[in-house]
């Protein structure tokens, strides 16, 4: 099976499809496979995967974690829909403070991948949203960080709603209080 990468104006940032077969008995699809990856440029090895599923209306994030730590990520979406958005907290990156946001569903079945220094989060638009992601490192509680969802210096077009968010994600700090 065949992926389809697709760049976004932020580099290293791609939104990722996987070829899928369908017949009778349902769907079927490659979501990872190194070999093709890494003939693409992106060839990060993931040593951890994380699932949540989460109510509609809940934001997650904005997360990631310090160096040495970092994590490059894989997301998808497995059962409903989500609005996922990276940040670019790369110090010297061109694009740095720049978001860029994309609907991830069960149906349209995409990715996004995420390089290592990047913020990462979601919104979910349905109840149930099943999100899951690799990860290039495992987490690391004591290099844990974020940055606010709605720090007006990363400008995410958030979808309209209700926020449901957690106190910790509640209190993260602004992009220029964070120091790299």
């Amino acid at each position: 099976m065949n992926f389809i990468f697709t760049e976004t104006d932020i580099a290293g940032l791609v939104v990722v499809k996987p070829e899928t077969g369908s017949d009778a008995r349902g769907t079927f699809s490659e979501t990872y496979k190194l070999s093709v990856f890494k003939a693409a440029g992106l060839g990060d090895v993931f040593v951890q995967e994380n699932r949540s599923v989460s109510a509609r209306n809940v934001l997650r994030g904005l997360h990631f974690q310090h160096s040495p730590f970092a994590q490059t990520k894989l997301v998808s979406c497995g059962r409903g829909r989500v609005f996922d958005v990276a940040a670019d907290l790369r110090p010297g990156s061109a694009t740095f403070g720049k978001s860029f946001g994309v609907e991830l569903t069960g149906e349209n079945r995409l990715m996004l991948y995420i390089p290592a220094g990047f913020a990462h989060g979601f919104y979910a638009l349905t109840d149930g949203a099943e999100v899951s992601y690799k990860c290039s490192a495992e987490y690391a509680p004591s290099h844990d960080a974020g940055v606010r969802w709605d720090d007006p210096d990363l400008a995410v077009a958030w979808p309209a709603g209700e926020r449901i968010l957690s106190a910790k994600d509640s209190a993260l700090p602004l992009l220029k209080d964070i120091k790299f």
